[in-house]
């Protein structure tokens, strides 16, 4: 029998101050189908917390990050998802979820 190890992931990012109300917003609707594909995936306890000046704190807990991150680049829903959210950071290189400090927390999957 495979023992798993859960695995504790953080990552930050930095919303563009004009952004952030409009950033909250779309994680208090995150997408049904979203939520889903990051289920599906092995992406569990995730949760966004978004400070005063932009800066953005995730966390989220998998059993193997690689196989969580590949799983959802697979989706369809992850690329509509990213292109959207991708204008919403600063100095960003890349899609959001390639990149991403307590605050208010404005996302949780559990």
């Amino acid at each position: 029998m495979k023992s798993t190890t859960t695995r504790r992931i953080c990552f930050l990012l930095r919303v563009k101050p004009d952004r952030m109300d409009e950033y909250a917003r779309r994680h208090a609707e995150v997408w049904p189908e979203m939520q889903e594909a990051l289920r599906e995936t092995g992406w569990t306890n995730y949760s966004l917390f978004l400070a005063p000046d932009g800066l953005l704190v995730g966390y989220f807990e998998t059993d193997d990050l690689d196989a969580a991150l590949a799983g959802m680049a697979a989706t369809e829903v992850n690329a509509r998802w990213q292109a959207e959210i991708a204008p919403f950071f600063e100095n960003l290189d890349g899609a959001p979820d390639e990149g991403i400090v307590p605050l208010s927390e404005v996302f949780h999957l559990d």
